[in-house]
């Protein structure tokens, strides 16, 4: 299982820096797994693609304003402190910059002291856990001081942070945003709905692992990163419903695919569950819990584009993404989509 096989070239002016204006307005490959028939539209035209009595299952997470610029209590010297996963009460485990600036019992003031961290642990790769102290309500006070922990390979600024949300964003908790979802406008759902297109909801909070490059040749001594995930019985109840009566299962994102295989891997079947999971999907592997898939074009090398190869075959993925290039496609974060069903 060598990396190489999952590498492409990828002009750096290809890489969207802002989202487009009208969500929906972005560019749709449409890849029949049957046939191998790749298609161009744009992503409203979902609609035509979809049948009724099929199910879209959507990650409701919402992004944390996680990323926090503060100074050392004392020398004023400033740090930037990225929040990945809360581990206790007002305790998180947390990314910092300069990470040698940092140590056991340094405090750190954001906010003229409206909210304090002081570090509890070091932990490995820079990471830290810290405790926070403030008044108030915490998300509240992370909304007025923090900025959208936007990917690596984005430079721009975001005006609106809400760009960087989906519309039905509503669980606290990522890192990241479950960008295939991002196209997605309140119109272009309740078109679905009227159409008879049914519409599950789960939770995974992304964490900033899905950013990180697979750095081994054999990609089967990859460490995958863990992520919490969340399904009602009421969507495992749906979910089963919509598969007894021949609709198919159509996943929004490689996080809504991770939850939902995780759960199929461990119950063969759609069930109430909850917890992390580091479930790692490639070639040969067989997905279980979906009929289709809406995704965004991903990094060189990722576990990512690992998952869409084994969904959909990597020959076939490869050959949709070198067109993608050659049609001038936009990738990652805010870029365009692909339907591969």
């Amino acid at each position: 299982m060598d990396i190489k096989q999952y590498d492409f070239d990828l002009p750096e002016e290809l890489i969207a820096q802002v989202p487009l204006e009208d969500r929906s307005s972005s560019r749709l490959m449409v890849c029949d797994r049957s046939t191998e028939n790749i298609e161009h539209k744009h992503f409203a035209d979902i609609t035509e693609d979809l049948n009724p009595g099929d199910c879209l299952v959507l990650n409701d997470t919402r992004v944390l304003p996680a990323r926090l610029f503060g100074a050392k209590e004392g020398s004023g010297g400033k740090v930037e402190v990225l929040l990945l996963h809360q581990t206790e009460e007002d305790e998180w485990e947390v990314l910092v910059k300069p990470a040698k600036k940092v140590k056991e019992g340094t405090k750190i003031i954001f906010g003229d002291g409206k909210l304090t961290a002081e570090c509890t642990e070091i932990q490995e790769h820079g990471g830290r856990k810290v405790k926070f102290s403030y008044e108030g309500i915490f998300l509240e006070v992370l909304e007025s001081l923090g900025e959208m922990p936007l990917p690596p390979y984005i430079k721009e600024q975001l005006s609106d942070r809400e760009r960087y949300q989906t519309v039905y964003a509503k669980e606290e908790g990522s890192a990241a945003a479950p960008t295939a979802g991002l196209h997605f406008t309140n119109t272009l759902l309740e078109g679905l709905q009227e159409k008879g297109v049914e519409l599950a909801y789960l939770t995974l909070h992304v964490g900033l692992g899905t950013f990180r490059p697979v750095s081994v040749d054999n990609i089967e001594e990859h460490d995958m990163h863990a992520e919490f995930y969340q399904l009602s019985r009421e969507t495992a109840d749906q979910l089963n419903r919509v598969r007894e009566n021949g609709g198919r299962i159509i996943s929004v994102g490689t996080t809504s695919t991770r939850t939902l295989e995780t759960i199929m891997r461990d119950y063969g079947t759609f069930t109430e569950a909850g917890g992390w999971t580091d479930i790692f999907i490639y070639p040969p592997q067989k997905l279980q819990a979906i009929d289709g898939l809406i995704t965004n074009f991903h990094l060189p090398k990722s576990t990512l584009i690992m998952l869409v190869s084994a969904f959909a075959g990597r020959d076939f993925v490869m050959e949709a993404y070198h067109r993608a290039v050659e049609e001038r496609y936009r990738f990652f974060s805010f870029g365009d989509a692909m339907f591969i069903k």
